[in-house]
């Protein structure tokens, strides 16, 4: 999570408001495409270790299985969002970069708070 969400988040905040007028759509080509093998490794992480992770805790609240439901939609949104951010000439990266930040740091305290309290 820590790449996948650094990665975005360094997109987000220091790559796009760069300032680079001529230089910034050349630079955001080549970030895409050097970001796009590590968005496909660590969706495909994520996907595997938190499916293990929830089968081999069974017997959780109902409480906990809404809160998670939650996590999981707000993490198939980033997965999505990854994908379309990470795609060549993409006219819309910064915005999806900012919702996919929100979302992943949202993940972040949901999933330390089931930590936490469960």
């Amino acid at each position: 999570m820590a790449t996948l969400l650094g990665g975005i988040i360094f997109w987000r905040l220091v790559i796009a408001p760069a300032g680079l007028e001529k230089e910034r759509g050349a630079l955001l080509e080549t970030f895409a495409a050097g970001f796009r093998p590590l968005v496909l490794l660590s969706i495909a992480g994520l996907a595997l270790s938190g499916a293990i992770n929830y089968v081999s805790a069974p017997g959780h609240t109902r409480l906990y299985h809404a809160i998670f439901g939650v996590k999981l939609l707000l993490a198939l949104h980033v997965f999505a969002v990854s994908f379309l951010i990470v795609q060549p000439n993409h006219p819309r990266r910064t915005r999806l970069a900012t919702g996919t930040m929100i979302s992943g740091l949202i993940i972040l305290f949901i999933s330390a708070w089931l930590r936490r309290h469960f």
